[in-house]
């Protein structure tokens, strides 16, 4: 196999992580890894050069293409690269075949982020690039601004279910954007309400203005204006901090993960399940905040973890968020066996709602820090654990 770290160019053209990986000898343990998760993508005739370019020199597509590429075998899939295009013709279980297109909300190489930060700012600039990624994507399939093949021309497309994955990398920040503005694009679903009396609640949105005062729409799977993709990939967790982990190196881990039990499960002297917020520090650098609420037959909330890398545990389809348009013209088939930790997302149409299928323990975000005084202290402090 190729391989992706022989550095191809000069120091001054290759992308500041790849500089990065490349370098420092901490990440020696991450690089396999990386390079496991290309197994078959660069055997794709003539496209292989042009993948490892890519990689070492704007990084963050290539990154989401590679965890894509090994998510897809996780899932019981194998990929057929004798098609060009899209990125992944894929065949699962029982011979199933579906399309995948890629794509990332990038920033340019020359991009300097804001020294001041607002975040209702940050959420309507990361929900347009988002919205904009897929609209491009749309216009690939339809063959829009004068593409010479359309997807929809291709025998292999036609007829067969059209995902497009997407991942957010437009600021330092995206990764933090859990899946926020992902259900503002698809469903048009404002951020829910944090506190007080209407926790949780969430209200409807159905545009957005751009800088220019264009309006762009918002909940795009509540009608059929986006009817030829079939469903979304979306995750903030499929990077290179997804290598770190699985690599076991050195590091702090931040993540959070989804919760809910049941009530009749619940064990009467269990302190994981006790409502409200609570505080464990479970061993040396291994600390645990649980956010607990109460619904009618459930208790729900979020595991907020702050701990070594040696105690994290995370599969590779951890975080992988999968979104079903109702208006398809092609449906995603609902009996495709998706795997436990990936978390399904569907739109009632008659109750306009949002419905979750989100397993007990579903990886919702998740950051990887160097173990330094100012890290520790900025985490623990952050959560209350100082």
């Amino acid at each position: 196999m190729l391989g992706l770290f022989d550095p191809r160019f000069g120091v001054e053209k290759l992308h500041r992580h790849f500089r990065l990986i490349s370098a420092d000898p901490d990440y020696a343990k991450v690089q396999p890894i990386i390079q496991n998760w290309a197994t078959g993508l660069l055997d794709r005739r003539g496209e292989s050069q042009k993948f490892i370019k890519e990689f070492q020199t704007t990084f963050n597509s290539s990154m989401w293409e590679l965890y894509l590429n090994r998510a897809l075998i996780d899932l019981g899939c194998s990929v057929d690269f004798s098609k060009s295009a899209p990125d992944f013709f894929v065949r699962g279980l029982g011979g199933y075949e579906f399309n995948v297109e890629a794509v990332v909300s990038d920033q340019p190489p020359t991009a300097k982020q804001q020294k001041t930060f607002d975040v209702q700012d940050f959420k309507i600039r990361g929900a347009l690039k988002l919205a904009g990624k897929i609209k491009d994507k749309l216009d690939l399939y339809r063959g829009r601004n004068g593409k010479k093949y359309p997807y929809f021309s291709m025998s292999h497309v036609r007829g067969r279910p059209f995902v497009i994955a997407i991942a957010p990398f437009d600021s330092d920040l995206s990764l933090t954007q859990n899946n926020e503005l992902i259900n503002m694009v698809l469903f048009g679903l404002a951020p829910p309400v944090l506190e007080g009396p209407e926790l949780g609640k969430q209200d409807k949105m159905s545009s957005l203005l751009k800088p220019s005062g264009a309006r762009v729409e918002m909940g795009i799977f509540t009608n059929d204006s986006f009817k030829e993709i079939s469903a979304v990939f979306f995750s903030t967790v499929g990077t290179f901090g997804k290598a770190v982990v699985e690599s076991k190196i050195d590091r702090l881990v931040r993540a959070t993960r989804y919760r809910v039990i049941d009530k009749d499960r619940i064990a009467p002297d269990s302190e994981l399940w006790q409502l409200g917020t609570h505080r464990f520090q479970l061993a040396p650098m291994n600390y645990l905040l649980t956010q607990r609420r109460e619904s009618e037959h459930q208790i729900e909330g979020a595991d907020v973890i702050v701990q070594h890398s040696s105690f994290h545990r995370e599969t590779h389809l951890d975080g992988l968020q999968v979104y079903f348009n109702p208006y398809a013209e092609v449906p995603f088939d609902s009996k495709f066996q998706w795997p436990r930790e990936v978390a399904l997302n569907y739109y009632d149409l008659e109750n306009g709602e949002h419905l979750q299928a989100h397993p007990d323990g579903a990886l919702v975000s998740r950051q990887v820090f160097d173990i330094t005084p100012e890290y520790i202290r900025l985490l623990l402090g952050t959560y209350g654990f100082l």
